[in-house]
């Protein structure tokens, strides 16, 4: 019986390049928002008279709201279907954006870019499980390639758009031509995504350790963020790590848990790879917002000269990161993602070293440097974590491991928020305070180096067991 095999075969052909293009345009889209709105930043807050505190908010809250939703999102997915998970993603995301197109003020901004992260866990909590689903391990380390590849494209272009944008025609524009390309994305989805995947379906669906996690969470993060004002802030950062730890246990105990703890305690690979993850995000997410507003305040460049300087790391990225995908198919994954760690922790502390008379070839180069790091680490890492859970997981792996890039993300942004209020206060970002927001930034790009430091030797230990 040749001929149905061979176009069975076929069939799977189509359905799993149809699945990697809608996959990965989606994909395009969450980091390319993020990073166009870094470079918008500045004049942002010159239209909102925002602080340097606000700022970061911008981008913290976008992050929180996906550390808050993506385990709850992968594991809904599981049960009740990632496509319709997926496609709910990208109508919020949609709806988001439209809103923060036409905010009146720096609160309202922040609040519609929160609701913004809520539609992008969505979408990150499913989007690599479903890849999973379709592709088998053999070939499962070009598809992640291909993914970080478009995942960095939008970082990428991010930045170079945003520039033009705000130059000539307004921040605000970012945001018109988001909504086109998220409904590009969602009729892309219903028209290409074809059949569905829900390996848990008729399983529980945890409301109580849900609705623990995130208020957990959210009282941990806001109680930090606010941590120099005492008080009733430390109540909230010392009742949300009680409250993780009570979520751990309950957890671990739960027959059909959104977070499968033994997953952490018997599993070492996927441990590591995932508490390697938090440490790299969380080492080297600053660096964009940092040289956003470096190259425009400190150095003078418009925002679109700096988003030509700031897409050096991410085309690095993009070019880099389907050939390292590859190669994860034939050597050790978990090797390869040391090795990109090593590299960022070199890129961060020549990044601690920069100062305002700094040739511009030397911040160049590491922007370069970085780009290359992250590539090594990205593909290979991801494909470490899905290749050490049974199918049935996926859903809970991919939200755990985008759980960690947004926990770094959010520990990164944590940390510049901290330094800025001890060093800055609630002064902007601008020529006057210049020796401040250097020194902010020499502290946190030191406090990054040691952390990607610390990810090497954490990252080692699995390494042993995998090769």
């Amino acid at each position: 019986m040749p001929h149905p095999t061979s176009d069975n075969r076929s069939d799977d052909a189509v359905s799993a390049a149809a699945t990697l293009f809608v996959v990965s345009a989606v994909q395009f889209l969450t980091p390319f928002m993020l990073s166009a709105v870094g470079v918008a930043l500045p004049v942002i807050g010159r239209e909102f008279a925002a602080s340097a505190v606000q700022l970061g908010l911008v981008e913290t809250v976008y992050i929180f709201a996906f550390s808050l939703f993506l385990i709850p999102a992968g594991r809904l997915g599981d049960i009740h279907g990632r496509k319709r998970i997926f496609t709910i993603g990208i109508v919020a995301f949609t709806a988001a954006t439209v809103l923060i197109s036409l905010a009146f003020s720096i609160e309202s901004f922040i609040v519609f870019r929160f609701f913004q992260g809520f539609g992008g866990a969505m979408i990150s909590g499913t989007s690599v499980a479903i890849l999973s689903s379709v592709f088998p391990a053999a070939r499962r380390g070009r598809a992640m390639g291909v993914i970080v590849g478009c995942i960095y494209l939008g970082l990428s272009l991010g930045p170079v758009l945003s520039g033009f944008m705000v130059t000539h025609l307004g921040w605000r524009w970012i945001f018109y031509l988001g909504v086109l390309v998220e409904l590009l994305c969602l009729l892309l989805t219903v028209l290409k995504l074809k059949g569905e995947w829900a390996d848990a379906r008729g399983e529980r669906f945890d409301f109580a350790g849900t609705v623990l996690f995130i208020v957990s969470l959210f009282c941990l993060i806001y109680g930090t963020l606010n941590q120099k004002e005492g008080g009733i802030y430390l109540v909230l950062i010392a009742s949300g790590t009680l409250g993780l730890l009570m979520f751990l246990a309950f957890e671990y105990r739960s027959s059909s848990p959104i977070l499968d703890v033994g997953l952490l305690i018997h599993n070492r690979v996927f441990a590591f790879s995932n508490l390697a993850t938090l440490i790299n995000y969380a080492a080297s997410y600053g660096i964009a917002f940092f040289f956003s507003l470096y190259l425009q305040v400190v150095r003078g460049y418009s925002p679109e000269g700096a988003g030509f300087i700031l897409i050096i790391q991410p085309v690095v990225q993009t070019v880099l990161s389907p050939f390292f995908g590859r190669l994860a198919d034939r050597v050790s994954p978990a090797g390869l993602a040391t090795s990109g760690m090593a590299v960022c922790a070199l890129g961060l502390g020549l990044a601690s070293q920069f100062d305002a008379e700094t040739p511009i070839q030397a911040i160049m180069g590491m922007l370069a440097l970085m780009g290359v790091g992250f590539s090594i680490f990205s593909s290979p890492n991801t494909t470490t974590v899905m290749g050490s859970v049974e199918p049935k997981r996926y859903g809970i792996a991919s939200s755990f491991l985008a759980t960690m890039r947004t926990m770094g993300m959010l520990c990164s942004m944590t940390i510049i928020t901290m330094v800025f209020n001890q060093i800055m206060g609630n002064r902007p970002v601008s020529a006057q305070s210049q020796p401040s927001f250097l020194a902010s930034m020499h502290f946190c790009f030191l406090i990054f180096c040691v952390l990607c430091v610390a990810g090497v030797f954490c990252s080692l230990v699995r390494v042993k067991r995998t090769v």
